[in-house]
């Protein structure tokens, strides 16, 4: 992982100033650096670490670290990882267009590794990602949207990438088709549980640890699973106090609204669907050969699934 943080750095270096201070503020802003992990222990699972893997997994990194930057502009976001954002410190323009820089130089990466599968899966994957969220955009203020459509929404957005990870890792390891698709549905399995469990903290987390406000989307209108659990299980009452804060927005009814997930089970509920989604990953690697990287890859499902932030 420190090679992969030093070819971030060393990616991320430009001659205009801005795109420098920017860059070096959300790199230096921590994070769980899971998605770049993932591709090396996959590669570790099925053959050998191999320089083009740290390259590799700089990208994967730096595509998630773009989606970041448009985020928090989209999303008015004034808080991530427990530090201003960087639309906050630096402006909206100055975010998009060091998010637009560190998006088409991941591509310029993605050349250097001279490997069209390579190409192939992370342009499809970014692509993927995008599409994921024009569709979350679509959702918000959307109270009547279905579990299915907003997992899909999670399947693109959050999934993919995780997804195109372990595929990576996969892929440059030559592995067979069989272990390749293995880790892909691994990491698409993964990102679905992660994704849900921060679902889960947005309405129960502590803001120090999760590292922003609580019920930051909520304040968005985002209709997420508890959200929509608890509309289906709770009394009218609950039903439409939740229904009016996803439709209007803002926290006004942020302690109601936690009170209806609590009493309904909701929160509950959307851990158990991520421990089944954590488990059926586990499943899909459990025929690959033992080794600690593969024990890791399991102990990071029962990370993403147990975690406080």
């Amino acid at each position: 992982m420190q090679k992969v943080d030093a070819v971030i750095r060393q990616s991320l270096h430009s001659d205009v100033v801005l795109i420098n201070q920017v860059a070096d503020y959300i790199v230096n802003s921590g994070g769980k650096r899971l998605r770049p992990a993932l591709v090396l222990l996959s590669a570790g699972t099925l053959g050998q670490i191999a320089p083009h893997h740290h390259q590799l997994a700089a990208v994967i990194e730096l595509i998630h670290t773009s989606t970041l930057l448009h985020d928090d502009v989209v999303d008015e976001s004034a808080m991530r990882r427990g530090k201003a954002t960087a639309n906050t410190l630096f402006g909206n323009a100055a975010s998009v267009l060091v998010g637009d820089f560190v998006y088409s130089r991941t591509f310029q990466m993605m050349v250097g590794v001279k490997n069209m599968r390579v190409m192939e899966v992370l342009s499809d994957a970014t692509n993927t990602i995008a599409e994921g969220e024009v569709l979350q955009l679509l959702n918000v203020n959307d109270a009547d949207i279905t579990d299915d459509a907003y997992l899909k929404v999670i399947h693109f957005k959050t999934a993919k990438l995780f997804e195109a990870a372990t595929r990576l890792g996969a892929i440059i390891c030559q592995a067979s088709p069989e272990d390749e698709a293995a880790m892909a549905e691994y990491g698409m399995r993964l990102g679905t549980a992660f994704q849900l469990i921060d679902d889960v903290l947005d309405l129960s987390g502590n803001s120090d640890e999760i590292g922003k406000n609580l019920g930051d989307d909520l304040a968005e209108g985002k209709p997420t699973l508890p959200l929509l659990y608890a509309m289906r299980h709770g009394s009218a009452t609950q039903h439409q106090v939740i229904r009016n804060a996803i439709e209007g927005g803002g926290l006004e009814e942020l302690p109601a609204v936690i009170a209806a997930v609590n009493s309904t089970g909701a929160l509950e509920h959307v851990r158990e669907l991520a421990r089944k989604e954590a488990q059926l990953g586990c499943e899909a690697i459990a025929h690959l050969p033992d080794s600690n990287y593969r024990q890791a890859l399991l102990q990071l499902a029962e990370f993403a699934v147990n975690r406080s932030f």
